[in-house]
């Protein structure tokens, strides 16, 4: 690639890595950088954002609201299908990386730039993630990752090259833990996490308070779903993200959305993350509730089987790809009967699910019920049964036990 960029179009954020790389990518390049802030619901962080990537060195800056399409195109179709990586991960962080990417490359395509960038790690998920959509949405683009070229090898080295450059940062080297935040959860990893004996200080959190500290009394409330999306709370129709919104504010005022976990890496280590995603965790657990009375069983098994490689894809970058969009077809069919109501008690950190009802509901109480019901003979069990025993049986005349 050389040094014959004209043009680099960054994603930008305003933190540690992106503060420094601007200046950096100055020097280094020579050439016009254009700073791209995407606004995915990190609320007041943006604020500063325009005055300082023109004071770092940027010729243009856009900051563009993509909440509603973040929710509605990438995290609602990811809910759909229940998706969740390694027992406990809902995703938060990997589900942006595809739209903050789209828009990107189509800032890049409008400003003829031939150069994009970005912060991540050469260490990290999100390198992956970031250009594996830029090759797929613009192979012709070049791109630069400024962790692997530098010598900049620490954030500690970081640091010291912003305070040397005047270049203010929001981290210090007493507490350097990395943050990343948007409308469907907050990440902390880094710094003072990466012991994963230690335990978070109470301080970090942001979108939640700790169980402990949660109201004694707890809060109950209804999400309206249609076609397996979520459409009202308590009876209010509402937009995607202003849906997920009140839902991160009932589910973080309760404790809700909480997680620790180790995760395993695509490029091959193990990171510890700390995570909080309290609407996401609400509808979570109610998706899969009104699934339960509208979704066929072998229909649910499929999909279910489907959701480790559905969630890899997520989590390794390949959401751009034709097995990632091919599986969606298949959850989306799935889902246009995925209609009804359900009810959830928020409590501590607990996320309880109390009813569930549907218009059109597979769950046939006069056929389930204990008592005398209709459309069902217990009789019929024996057959049943006795079909299903064959095979066990020959096999245990033949073999032993």
């Amino acid at each position: 690639m050389g040094n014959t960029l004209k043009k680099i179009v960054l994603a930008y954020s305003g933190g540690l890595d992106t503060s420094v790389i601007i200046k950096w990518l100055k020097e280094k390049y020579g050439c016009e950088i254009i700073a791209f802030a995407a606004d995915v619901g990190q609320g007041q962080e943006l604020d500063p954002v325009r005055e300082k990537a023109l004071a770092t060195g940027a010729s243009k800056v856009y900051i563009e609201d993509l909440r509603e399409e973040f929710v509605s195109d990438f995290v609602f179709p990811m809910l759909r299908a229940n998706a969740f990586y390694e027992h406990d991960y809902l995703l938060g962080t990997s589900i942006a990386r595809p739209l903050i990417a789209k828009e990107q490359i189509r800032i890049a395509n409008l400003e003829g730039a031939d150069g994009v960038s970005h912060g991540s790690t050469g260490k990290g998920n999100d390198q992956v993630r970031f250009e594996l959509a830029y090759h797929t949405l613009n192979p012709e683009i070049s791109i630069v990752a400024p962790w692997r070229e530098w010598d900049l090898n620490s954030r500690t080295a970081l640091i010291d090259y912003a305070v040397a450059h005047g270049i203010p940062v929001p981290v210090t080297k007493a507490k350097p833990y990395s943050m990343d935040r948007n409308m469907f959860h907050i990440s902390y990893e880094g710094g003072v996490l990466e012991d994963p004996w230690t335990g978070p200080d109470e301080d970090m959190f942001m979108l939640s308070v700790s169980p402990e500290k949660a109201p004694d009394k707890a809060t109950v409330i209804e999400i309206q779903y249609e076609a397996g999306n979520p459409v009202a709370i308590n009876g209010e129709k509402m937009s995607p993200a202003t849906l997920l919104e009140r839902l991160n504010q009932y589910g973080g005022e309760n404790g809700v959305g909480r997680i620790d976990i180790v995760e395993n890496r695509f490029v091959g280590m193990k990171s510890r993350g700390i995570y909080e995603t309290p609407g996401g965790t609400i509808l979570h657990q109610a998706h899969r509730a009104i699934e339960s009375i509208t979704l066929d069983r072998e229909v649910t098994f499929l999909r279910d089987s489907l959701i480790p490689n559905y969630a890899r894809m997520i989590y390794n970058g390949f959401w751009y790809s034709p097995e990632r969009e091919l599986v969606q077809q298949m959850v989306d069919q799935m889902q246009k009967h995925v209609t009804g109501e359900v009810r959830l008690k928020l409590y501590k950190g607990n996320c309880i699910v109390l009813g569930r009802k549907a218009e059109k509901s597979l769950y046939n109480q006069n056929i389930a019920s204990f008592e005398e019901s209709h459309g069902y003979s217990q009789n019929d069990a024996d057959g049943f049964i006795k079909l299903n025993a064959l095979r066990l049986k020959l096999y245990a005349e033949t073999f032993g036990r």
